[in-house]
């Protein structure tokens, strides 16, 4: 695990940009292919702007979402909706977007589905990944209904409810974050930077991004 400090916001994200479009290109000439998984949510967004920008042949690469709420693209609160808007256009508009929602009710019924549509997709050459103050990575939440099973068991998507959240999420495990050659977690702030200090000394049950933490560099700017 690395933890690497950054004078500024912007050179955080500018910076990290440039490391996982290195990070995507040589796996591209080594295996002809690449993945990236990322976060929704706002923080990522100027990783975004860069990434989209970047000259890289992104027929050959594959992105998909760390987690996604169970709400169609047209809501405010999709995160598929914010990677159609903001990373998969200009230079990254070839990739292929693998889906993490369906239309059904319930995400259980689509789990079978969307679990098949990913798996031809790993191992992930690169996972960014957010964590929130109570220690959460992708939707992989303290006290969430089946913690249990996105930490430690086999599958690579998870439905999971959890206190707090508005809707039903679907989530890549630890199982299948683990997969990935290179994984970053971007953090901003004091209040973040506390909380990744506690998760080094908690177990995954009280802090999930503990399990994710082997071989990870954190990304940290003050704000």
């Amino acid at each position: 695990m690395i933890f690497v400090q950054y004078p500024n916001r912007d050179t955080l994200m500018a910076e990290l940009a440039d490391i996982i479009v290195g990070q995507l290109a040589v796996a591209i000439d080594k295996d002809g292919s690449a993945s990236l998984a990322v976060p929704g949510g706002t923080t990522p967004g100027p990783i975004f702007d860069v990434l989209c920008e970047a000259k890289l042949d992104w027929a050959r690469v594959s992105v998909m979402l760390t987690d996604e709420r169970w709400v169609p693209e047209t809501s405010d609160r999709s995160n598929t909706r914010l990677l159609r808007e903001r990373l998969l256009i200009k230079e990254a508009e070839p990739a292929t977007y693998v889906p993490l929602y369906a239309d059904a009710e319930r995400p259980e019924q689509k789990l079978p589905d969307l679990d098949a549509g990913l798996a031809a997709h790993l191992p992930l050459t690169v996972a960014l990944l957010g964590m929130g103050a109570d220690m959460h990575t992708a939707s992989i939440f303290p006290g969430a209904d089946k913690l249990s099973e996105a930490l430690s068991g086999d599958d690579n998507l998870v439905a999971m409810r959890a206190p707090g959240a508005l809707e039903p999420r679907i989530t890549l495990s630890a199982k299948a974050l683990n997969t990935a050659a290179h994984k970053h977690i971007l953090i901003v702030g004091p209040e973040k930077k506390s909380a990744y200090e506690q998760a080094l000394n908690l177990t995954p049950d009280l802090a999930p991004v503990a399990a994710i933490l082997s071989g990870t560099s954190v990304h940290w700017a003050e704000g």
